[in-house]
């Protein structure tokens, strides 16, 4: 199993990430992954999916006017 451990800032180990491949194994080893992943799935309002839409939407049509996440958090500390 090819797993990849997930560290915070000081090292610790904070999560597992693991391969969608090897996770639909385990799901069809273990009956009881696949009843926790359905009780855990999270159901979108139509008002929700439609805000992901548009936002989808005006991501693909104006790729170039994106903004570096890092420039963009340093831009607000200052602005405080």
């Amino acid at each position: 199993m090819t797993l990849q451990f997930i560290h915070d800032n000081k090292g610790n180990t904070t999560g597992v990430f693991i391969p969608i491949e090897e996770w639909q194994d385990l799901k069809s080893k273990y009956i009881e992954l696949q009843k926790e992943e359905a009780e855990n799935l999270i159901d979108l309002s139509n008002w929700q999916k439609q805000i992901i839409d548009q936002r989808l939407s005006d991501y693909y049509s104006n790729k170039d006017n994106l903004s570096d996440f890092d420039d963009t958090i340093d831009n607000i500390e200052k602005s405080l």
